[in-house]
């Protein structure tokens, strides 16, 4: 799912390409991507757009009268989910016929909604009034703009794993599943250890991580796109430390990084730098291994030559 970074990116890119001009056209191309029925979608066509935000990782396009006169609040907002991404092509560019959600024509160009994915999560709400719009705030914190105390008291407001925390909406904008890997790798501090027992001064690493991982990857992406448009959004980058790295070398000391799969996400983390060396062991797989299950990579390696020899 695209994060803070790319939406960041994707905001600003559109802002550059789209502000100030008329939205003439917006076809809808699948049935399922529109989850509003008021206001139409007609009544936003011919007029400008005036705006566009990030909410979480929600994308805003706010919409006026004509010559950037607001005659009301409407916004367009853009969930992109898992699967869904953003490509700016030549105006009146058709809509992919397999991925294609929908299309936004601009006088200097077409903005395409797509999703590879056939789950259809991705979507698109039209709603009119502010007070419509802050429905789609989950109230996570700004961890970019937030004071220490404030990230802190967020942090410690539920009894949470830490890569939870970071991932909740609703205590944290922005973070998802990738830069949660990335962030916690900086701040050397384990996926799973608790929230209620992080101590001030790793709360202050993981605070710190957060704006140095986030800021980092926003500027790399900014400096990448340039004056065009982030049409190569991914969840996994070879400049990553951990995240999909399982195997590999850890970039800081060189042990194979580790991955625990549950549920429909992964933690990827370097035993080494996180975790003092230790295995982390999923439920599933610690119920079914109970004491067979290897605390340490030594274990885990021992095992694999035990294994090939028989």
């Amino acid at each position: 799912m695209p994060e803070l970074p790319d939406v960041t990116i994707y905001v600003e890119r559109l802002a550059a390409l789209t502000v100030g001009r008329p939205l003439e056209g917006l076809r809808i191309a699948s049935p399922f991507v529109l989850r509003t029925v008021t206001p139409a979608a007609k009544e936003f066509v011919g007029a400008t757009v005036v705006s566009v935000a990030r909410l979480g990782k929600r994308i805003v396009i706010g919409v006026g009268g004509e010559a950037g006169m607001i005659d009301q609040d409407r916004f367009i907002v853009i969930h992109l989910m898992i699967a869904g991404r953003l490509r700016w092509k030549k105006r009146g560019e058709k809509v992919p016929g397999k991925i294609g959600l929908a299309a936004f024509d601009f006088p200097d160009g077409t903005l395409l909604f797509t999703e590879a994915s056939p789950k259809k999560r991705a979507s698109i709400h039209l709603v009119a009034g502010r007070a419509a719009l802050a429905d789609f705030d989950r109230g996570g914190l700004d961890v970019l703009g937030a004071s220490s105390v404030a990230f802190a008291t967020r942090l410690r407001m539920e009894r949470h794993t830490i890569k939870r925390a970071l991932t909740d909406p609703t205590l944290f904008d922005g973070i998802g599943n990738a830069y949660s890997d990335e962030i916690l790798h900086a701040a050397r501090l384990s996926p799973f250890r608790m929230t209620t027992a992080i101590t001030d001064a790793e709360i202050h690493a993981l605070h710190r991580a957060c704006i140095v991982t986030l800021t980092a990857w926003t500027q790399r992406f900014r400096a990448e796109v340039g004056a065009g448009f982030p049409d190569k959004v991914t969840a996994f980058r070879p400049e990553m430390a951990v995240h999909g790295k399982f195997g590999t070398p850890c970039p800081v000391c060189g042990t194979a990084v580790q991955r625990i799969v549950y549920a429909a996400n992964e933690a990827n983390y370097c035993p080494t730098c996180q975790t003092e060396g230790r295995l982390l062991a999923d439920r599933s797989l610690s119920r079914l291994l109970k004491e067979d299950w290897p605390r340490t990579l030594e274990e885990l390696e021992e095992r694999r030559r035990t294994a090939g020899k028989e």
